[in-house]
């Protein structure tokens, strides 16, 4: 038997948190870098490339592991099932849509994978979509996973439950976007 690089886009993902959180997590090298700073800075360069980046940092160990464990359960299946340019496109939509809309209703930073982590939930429970079928499981998952998000947001706990729930509605519109259809 051989290791096999399976999901190329997830697997460099993954790699990519981690190293930015042994760079930027127990020593603070280029933290700023990223974390989406609650500001509109059009004439700062740094300030799109973050609208991106604040995806692969992270606060702590366990912010970091929390999502890479359902980033790595879950990316491969939708990678192997859309293809590698879809993941990246779904990933980066995400990230984009997610920091536009916070930036426009909150006035704090914003960092780590989880709403692209609430994207690959939703659109996971999707892959067996059919067109006018919508899958029970895919109910059951808005139910559990957006429920507790929504129930959780009325707590000051210093997680941004609007970027896993914009993650999730993200990941459901590609879901029916794609159908089920194969990369």
């Amino acid at each position: 038997m051989k290791i096999t690089f399976n999901s190329p886009v997830i697997l460099a993902f993954s790699i990519l948190c981690a190293l930015v959180y042994l760079l930027t997590g127990p020593m603070g090298i280029l933290k700023d870098a990223f974390v989406l700073i609650p500001e509109w800075s059009f004439s700062n360069p740094a300030w799109y490339m973050r609208l991106f980046t604040h995806t692969i940092g992270h606060a702590s160990t366990e912010h970091l592991m929390g999502n890479l464990a359902f980033i790595l359960l879950i990316g491969p299946i939708v990678e192997e099932k859309y293809g590698s340019k879809n993941l990246i496109i779904m990933m980066l939509s995400t990230a984009l849509v997610t920091a536009l809309l916070h930036l426009m209703i909150f006035d704090y930073g914003l960092l780590g994978a989880s709403g692209i982590v609430f994207m690959l939930i939703l659109i996971v429970s999707l892959v067996n979509f059919k067109n006018k079928e919508i899958p029970l499981t895919f109910i059951l998952v808005v139910i559990i996973f957006i429920g507790k998000e929504i129930m959780a947001s009325m707590e000051n706990d210093g997680i941004s439950h609007f970027a896993h729930i914009i993650g999730g509605v993200v990941g459901a519109i590609f879901g029916f976007m794609l159908g089920g259809k194969k990369a």
